[in-house]
């Protein structure tokens, strides 16, 4: 099967993007000459370009879309106004979870849905299967590039396309018009990597020249910035990733997301499998930790105590904001304690780590 491309597919090629395939679509994982550690110190001290184009946008409409919405995801939807953007999980009846998501509000009758990339297909034919009579829902992917404009400097360089104020976006709000070089825009300001910054929503068509005209605008303070450092900035922010942190055997409970899990709410799929889970108490639940001993942590690498296995790494790597290997690991409740010595098993050996809390980023988004 031939791998899929986004619209800005050719400005990875003019920027020399190093082309992996990512879940089926072709993208940069880093630039030559810069490479993840530099482009992820780009985003911390002053803007990175990201493109996110194969995301999935599905468009849920009609007089019962906000009570479908608030029947599809765990978090509670009607504490939105219009232009506001809420972080959801949808479950699974079981209390794992299908995908984490953000929903747009334009109105109670019209929401966006924003999906990850790998679960497109999946999420689509969920929202379909439990869709209600009054509701549309539409799978708009096709018809969005979408790039995202993260770090200190991104509304300044932003700024200089766009005659709206930029400042009136709060964190976790939107523009559905916003006009980017005299490119009708919705511009949302959400983020994925513990800075400040944008995601614009654009046709295809205009999606290289947008890119073109914030490089151009930004100069020596933006760079384009691939898959990995757009991982290792995720993570050092302890921001979730689908099929690590959360999949559909571990809870939003379990991941530590239980912030956007409310339980006291309207009913939702999955809500009695996660109020029962709570009610009895997690069994293993996902903990920060850092390295004592030499070794790199990596995703699914096992964990023990005294030799025997609690559990596995969800993510893990030497971050480059701290110059030192941390993780996230899925473990018995028992040994979740801050304090607690681990032992992460790399290449066969154990290698000494300790459960630990307040180690990563601490966000720095804008809000008023």
């Amino acid at each position: 099967m031939s791998l899929k491309q986004t619209p800005i597919y050719p400005m990875h090629l003019k920027y020399n993007g190093k082309i992996i395939d990512f879940g089926g679509w072709e993208l940069p994982v880093q630039y030559e000459g810069m490479g993840i550690i530099k482009e992820h110190n780009m985003v911390r001290e002053k803007a990175g370009l990201f493109d996110v184009s194969h995301m999935g946008e599905v468009w849920v409409t009609g007089d019962k879309a906000e009570d479908f919405v608030q029947k599809l995801v765990s978090n509670d939807l009607k504490t939105l106004e219009d232009r506001q953007v809420l972080y959801c999980l949808m479950c699974y009846p079981t209390g794992g979870v299908v995908d984490d998501l953000l929903v747009y509000r334009y109105n109670r009758n019209k929401y966006l849905l924003v999906v990850n990339a790998a679960n497109v297909d999946k999420d689509f034919t969920w929202i379909q299967n439990n869709l209600m009579d009054g509701v549309e829902a539409k799978n708009v992917s096709d018809e969005y590039a979408q790039l995202a404009l993260q770090g200190p400097k991104s509304q300044e360089i932003l700024q200089k396309l766009s005659d709206t104020d930029l400042d009136s976006i709060r964190f976790f709000w939107f523009n559905p018009v916003v006009r980017i070089s005299g490119i009708e825009c919705i511009v949302s300001r959400t983020g994925y990597t513990g800075e400040d910054g944008f995601e614009l929503y654009i046709k295809p068509q205009d999606a290289a020249f947008i890119w073109e005209e914030i490089l151009q605008a930004g100069g020596e303070d933006v760079s384009p910035v691939g898959l990995g450092a757009r991982d290792s900035l995720r993570f050092e922010s302890k921001l979730p990733l689908y099929g690590q942190e959360i999949d559909q055997d571990i809870t939003p409970l379990e991941a530590g997301l239980g912030f956007f899990v409310k339980l006291n709410t309207d009913d939702f799929i999955g809500r009695s499998a996660l109020l029962k889970q709570k009610e009895e108490g997690l069994k293993r639940k996902v903990v920060e930790f850092s390295m004592i001993g030499k070794g790199i942590p990596r995703s699914h690498y096992e964990v023990q105590k005294d030799g025997v296995t609690i559990g596995h790494v969800t993510t893990g790597l030497h971050a480059p904001t701290f110059k030192r290997p941390i993780g996230l690991a899925l473990i018995n409740i028992e040994f979740t304690e801050p304090g607690t010595q681990i032992d992460i098993v790399i290449r066969g050996k154990t290698v000494q780590a300790v459960v630990d809390s307040g180690i990563f980023y601490r966000k720095k988004t804008k809000s008023k």
